[in-house]
């Protein structure tokens, strides 16, 4: 489906159809919204989260949250609820939130950063007890480290006793800002609930960032990780719950430096929704992830355009974060094998995906970008996206739908 401009759109939450596809514009009670996570609540309701403000990195950037109800005869109530702001701390940037369900409780993760360096970041926890009603104070889980910064973006998995966080570390170069040349990927892994954690590196992980688990039908787990190359999605399996793990490679599938996500089905396929878009040697480049930011607040956007340099056999230690390819189409895409492969594959969005500027107050963005997969209980497909970074999309499908169509 292709959308209409932002401009057209009220962000009023009412659940709309358009043939097969229910859809909405959660109310966006800021100038930017970004980086949503959808999950199954214990009362049976839709939650998502995700981070808004002025402008990624600005320290007033916080977390909101909002739900759709599942009403007693089984079907979805037709508006997502006003938006809760669930963060407030004014002199960090908070992002990246995810809700994690453990046994009777409903986790909220998220970092919080210093204006425009993610590696100062930290992850905080927040614990619910009523369903995303309520929250307890916020606490540091994950502490900035002499590496880094910690980040998180896709949901943590119980694997027999253990809990796995998959984190990337934003590593600090001295006498440099951060620009996400060195990041890797690791895994905080709890065998007590998560009173105690222990660092679980991935190898071979630079530029790898974003690790997005699921089970397998073989027993296995799947790794899927976005690209700071912008040139694939990589992979890396485990076939010991999650011990050890194999380099991650790239797939066929294209990435360009933005977030994907995706999940295993009822039925054992995995559903993954991404950017199909990599960058090439006529792709422009921003220098960094973030328009100029201090302090303060933020000032008029500095990145530019600069030379493509290959990255095909180049050793990623000397690979440079590329920042700027089109975050456009997006695609939902199925495989059938396990990750080997993503035959089925149908455009949920088309454009430019014009995102050289992360500005959404003179609404120059035009991504469709940091997509989340959610399988509910009644079989379909819950999607949320950033659309323009202006508002939250949501979007729901039957499974079938995806075999309807396909990318050129």
């Amino acid at each position: 489906m292709t959308s209409a401009a932002f401009s057209t759109i009220a962000t009023d939450g009412l659940v709309q159809q358009d043939g097969e596809v229910n859809y909405a514009y959660l109310p966006a009670p800021t100038v930017q919204s970004h980086a949503a996570n959808l999950m199954t609540l214990g009362d049976g309701g839709l939650g998502c989260v995700w981070f808004g403000g002025t402008q990624e990195g600005v320290a007033d950037i916080s977390i909101y949250f909002s739900s759709l109800e599942k009403l007693e005869n089984g079907e979805w109530a037709d508006h997502w609820s006003e938006p809760l702001q669930l963060s407030f701390d004014s002199t960090r940037s908070e992002q990246n939130p995810i809700l994690f369900p453990y046994g009777e409780e409903l986790w909220l993760l998220y970092t919080a950063q210093h204006a425009g360096n993610q590696d100062t970041s930290e992850v905080r926890r927040r614990i619910s007890r009523d369903h995303g009603r309520s929250f307890s104070e916020a606490e540091t889980l994950f502490a900035a480290t002499e590496h880094g910064g910690v980040f998180v973006r896709q949901p943590p998995v119980v694997v027999g006793e253990n809990i796995l966080v998959p984190v990337f570390r934003c590593a600090t170069v001295p006498g440099e800002k951060w620009v996400g040349d060195a990041d890797d990927s690791a895994l905080m892994v709890s065998a007590d609930g998560g009173t105690t954690w222990q660092e679980q590196l991935v190898p071979g992980s630079i530029g790898c960032v974003h690790m997005n688990l699921a089970p397998l039908k073989d027993g296995g787990l799947l790794a899927l990780y976005r690209s700071r190359w912008a040139d694939s999605i990589y992979s890396s399996r485990s076939q010991d719950a999650g011990v050890t793990w194999s380099e991650p490679v790239p797939t066929e599938l294209p990435n360009n430096n933005s977030s994907i996500q995706f999940t295993a089905l009822d039925d054992g396929r995995l559903a993954l929704i991404y950017n199909h878009s990599r960058a090439t040697a006529e792709t422009e480049r921003r220098l960094s992830l973030y328009d100029e930011i201090d302090d303060e607040g933020l000032d008029e956007a500095v990145d530019g355009p600069v030379a493509f340099e290959p990255l095909i056999g180049r050793d990623p230690n000397e690979r440079k974060a590329f920042w700027g390819t089109p975050r456009a189409p997006l695609t939902v895409a199925i495989s059938e094998d396990e990750g080997h492969s993503w035959p089925v594959r149908r455009n949920l969005e088309v454009g430019d995906g014009y995102c050289l500027s992360n500005n959404s107050r003179e609404g120059l963005n035009r991504e469709f970008s940091y997509p989340s997969i959610h399988q509910g209980e009644d079989g379909a497909l819950h999607l949320a996206y950033t659309y323009f970074r202006q508002a939250i999309k949501y979007v729901r499908v039957d499974p079938s739908w995806v075999y309807k169509g396909d990318t050129e």
